[in-house]
């Protein structure tokens, strides 16, 4: 029987610096059943290297998208409020230390994994981990956990992810999440690039993904939403909803009858003369 997963909503730059509009966030995500949402936290000058911000107006401009540390607090306090949790991706060493007072967990990027120092500061908190795996091979999802492990980081959950916004479905490779839980023992989830709701219910009903994580916008106005990756709260809701109903159709395994069969139950046919009801059953019927 599979697990009930975590569903992650993840904000990225959608949150156009607006703590109203993060609040939103944390209440759309909560509303449409989400176990956690995920922000980003980053600056520009320490993503990338300066020769390519020099170049690179595009880059220059995402300093729009940089979610102020002033913030952290308040959706910290708005999570609790709505009983989700706060969930936040570093991408310097300076972010850990700012995020670990308020974050319940976690995330580190596919494009960082390969960072030993950042994925050792982030297990070294205690709180749980989360690591996207895009691009990765086996070699280096290996070194990353050994990294974590040795930092104390034994909550450590890998995601299988496609690098490529948006994913086609026939890229997704889900069944990569088992070769990540053969792998390295760790819990395993799907980072969702695809906006397919089939591929959500193959990752959690197929290959059991313990966490699913897709990028999630309010109303198609986020700074990201174009590139055709993110899930709008009335997309995503239904997707959650099915996937738990599905899974609470499990049951223990046992078979036996049901108490609600036990009614029906007497109306089988008799193995005497194979008559509907069973005779004990006709005899409340006899003129």
């Amino acid at each position: 029987m599979v697990a009930q997963p975590q569903f992650i909503a993840e904000v990225s730059s959608n949150h156009a610096r607006d703590l109203g509009r993060c609040r939103a966030f944390v209440d759309a995500a909560a509303d449409s059943g989400c176990d956690a949402v995920k922000f980003q936290l980053f600056r520009v000058r320490d993503l990338f290297a300066p020769e390519i911000v020099a170049v690179r107006p595009d880059i220059q401009a995402r300093v729009e998208w940089e979610l102020p540390t002033e913030f952290l607090a308040p959706i910290a306090e708005h999570c609790r409020a709505r009983g989700i949790l706060f969930a936040c991706t570093p991408f310097s060493l300076d972010a850990v230390a700012d995020l670990a007072p308020h974050v319940d967990l976690f995330k580190v990027a596919s494009y960082e994994m390969i960072w030993p120092d950042l994925v050792r500061a982030c297990a070294a908190t205690g709180k749980p981990l989360v690591v996207s795996t895009g691009m990765a091979d086996m070699d280096e999802v290996r070194a990353m956990v050994g990294w974590a492990r040795d930092a104390g980081g034994h909550d450590l959950t890998l995601l299988h992810c496609v690098s490529n916004y948006p994913t086609k479905p026939e890229d997704a490779n889900l069944a990569a999440l088992d070769t990540l839980r053969r792998a390295t023992g760790c819990a395993v989830g799907w980072s969702d690039h695809t906006r397919r709701p089939s591929v959500i219910h193959r990752a959690v009903h197929r290959w059991g993904a313990s966490v699913v994580e897709f990028h999630f916008d309010l109303e198609g106005e986020g700074a990201e939403f174009a590139a055709g990756h993110c899930w709008l709260p009335g997309e995503i809701a239904p997707v959650i909803r099915d996937v738990r109903e599905a899974l609470g159709a499990d049951g223990d395994g046992s078979k036996e009858p049901g108490a609600t069969e036990l009614v029906e139950r007497q109306w089988r046919a008799d193995p005497e003369d194979g008559l509907r009801p069973l005779k004990a059953t006709r005899v409340g019927y006899r003129p």
